[in-house]
């Protein structure tokens, strides 16, 4: 490695990197006393001024024993963050970024690592770079995601914040990948129909959520949902499901009243395969509150014709959409019907129910070919989709 001896200037995309100078102090004192930068960095709490001090007081000592090669973001001239590096071994590196709450939400940080990385590569010929935070940043997440980390899991105990272990995400970027995602990441779209409105989940929903999770009906077909089912397993499966969704594997929503925009169900589409035969299955609950009145049956006619269409259209371009019900709840089975579903077999003795009871479930399918003369005009749908991820989660 034959790093320069300070940390050179680099200029492109609307952005430049440069090396730190005292100026910055104001800056760095308010980035250090964001309330986010204190939630999901290292930084010390309280930041006072001598820590501003002292951090930029060290950055070329740093840079200059090899320890860690630190540049200042600036943008329109001003500091807004900083990115680094800090090797790992003869052939790793570790990246890790910051950004000023003034400066959110532009791509900077994104435009910064594409600057970054490549001189990075190119001087001190790593054979990866490896990012991790801690789990449950997912705009530092979406980051590394959007430049080509990989995200290899969650490691127990990984961080250590301020004398507390916490569980962290570890991703890798080597040197021959290219800089762009590597799988896709779903957002779920915000979808309209007749007396409902499908949007993304929110923290809010918890209420509703953990009311209907335990609603006998709900936890006699959904075996495998926690009893009592408690605030805290919606929370844990809201993160399941943004998990999911940041790996491309499915997408979820929240079923809404749109009068009150309350969460009176959710709908899944997961299991989305790759290749020619691209298919995902659909599963759904209800809130008590509204059974009877055909909204998941309106729900999952929106979610499966989203995911039937083309991307052109603005859908997900699978071929096939599945829903599996078990024998004896004709509920559920009436909710295929009523969205245009067709029937085409049995999976024996596969659904477990919470009296112990073992039934079949009976498969459905819809099919590209289906969908002609819906009414729903492709127009109700996003133009564009970015890619999910999501599976079964009760």
């Amino acid at each position: 490695m034959h790093p320069p001896p300070w940390a050179p200037t680099l200029v492109g995309d609307g952005v430049t990197l440069r090396a730190h100078a005292s100026a910055d102090e104001e800056d760095v004192l308010a980035l250090g006393r964001d309330p986010l930068t204190q939630r999901w960095t290292v930084v010390p709490v309280p930041y006072e001024r001598r820590h501003a001090q002292e951090w930029l007081a060290g950055r070329r000592e740093a840079w200059q024993a090899g320890t860690g090669y630190y540049f200042a973001i600036e943008l329109d001239g001003r500091f807004a963050g900083g990115v680094d590096l800090t090797p790992r071994g003869e052939s790793g590196m570790g990246v890790g970024y910051a950004l000023a709450p003034w400066a959110r939400g532009r791509g900077l940080t994104g435009r910064a690592l594409r600057l970054l990385l490549p001189w990075a590569f190119e001087t001190f010929s790593p054979e990866v770079v490896l990012w991790s935070a801690i789990a449950g940043n997912w705009a530092s997440r979406r980051v590394a995601w959007s430049v080509g980390f990989r995200v290899e899991g969650t490691v127990r105990g990984y961080e250590e914040q301020r004398g507390i272990r916490l569980d962290g995400w570890i991703g890798s970027l080597r040197r021959e990948d290219p800089m762009l995602p590597a799988h896709p990441w779903l957002d779920p779209p915000v979808l309209t129909g007749r007396g409902v409105v499908l949007r993304a989940h929110r923290p809010d929903d918890v209420t509703a959520m953990t009311q209907a999770c335990n609603d006998p009906a709900t936890q006699h077909w959904l075996a495998q949902l926690p009893t009592p089912y408690t605030r805290d397993d919606a929370r844990a499966h809201l993160e399941e499901i943004a998990e999911e969704q940041a790996a491309g594997r499915a997408v979820f929503w929240a079923v809404t009243d749109p009068q009150h925009d309350r969460l009176i169900g959710e709908i899944g589409l997961w299991g989305i395969a790759r290749g020619e035969a691209r298919s995902g299955e659909l599963g759904y609950w209800t809130h008590p509150s509204v059974r009877g009145r055909r909204l998941t049956t309106e729900a999952v006619r929106l979610v499966s014709r989203y995911g039937l269409l083309s991307r052109a259209e603005g859908g997900l371009d699978l071929h096939r959409t599945v829903i599996r019900a078990a024998e004896g709840n004709a509920a559920s089975q009436r909710v295929a019907a009523g969205a245009g579903y067709t029937p085409t077999g049995r999976d024996r003795q596969a659904q477990l129910l919470r009296d112990g009871a073992v039934e079949d479930l009976l498969r459905y399918d819809l099919v590209r070919g289906d969908l002609a003369g819906d009414d729903v005009p492709p127009g109700d749908l996003p133009a564009t989709v970015r890619t999910p991820a999501c599976r079964r989660l009760g």
